[in-house]
């Protein structure tokens, strides 16, 4: 299997042959996203917390889990929201929780704001 052509830097890189178990015809580009991620340590406090206002085990909160799959309503994530705010002593405001929709984006957010707090 073909990859795209790659360029690191401005020397182009010819394109990459990926081996592949699976055959295929087509040809198939390779993404990664790059994201700021909150430090473990927030993360953990995000997922006990969640936990906790949820009633549910803390091992089944990962980073990747949507608060619904969770069994979070509207209602629920404005509670843990507001929990979050407590427990990091920051105000996330109004419209900064609305889009958020996984742990990881929870703990994200928190640390974007305490680090917008420190600054």
């Amino acid at each position: 299997m073909q990859g795209c052509p790659k360029f690191i830097g401005l020397k182009h890189v010819p394109k990459f042959h990926f081996s592949s178990s699976v055959s295929s015809t087509s040809s198939r580009c390779f993404k990664a996203t790059i994201t700021c991620s909150a430090e473990a340590e927030t993360l953990k406090v995000v997922q006990d917390t969640i936990a906790k206002q949820l009633s549910i085990e803390v091992t089944t909160v990962a980073p990747e889990t949507k608060f619904a799959d969770l069994g979070a309503d509207s209602l629920d994530t404005v509670e843990i929201m507001m929990a979050l705010e407590e427990q990091f002593s920051v105000s996330i405001g109004e419209g900064g929780a609305e889009n958020i929709q996984t742990v990881q984006e929870a703990a994200d957010l928190i640390e974007k704001v305490k680090n917008a707090a420190a600054t």
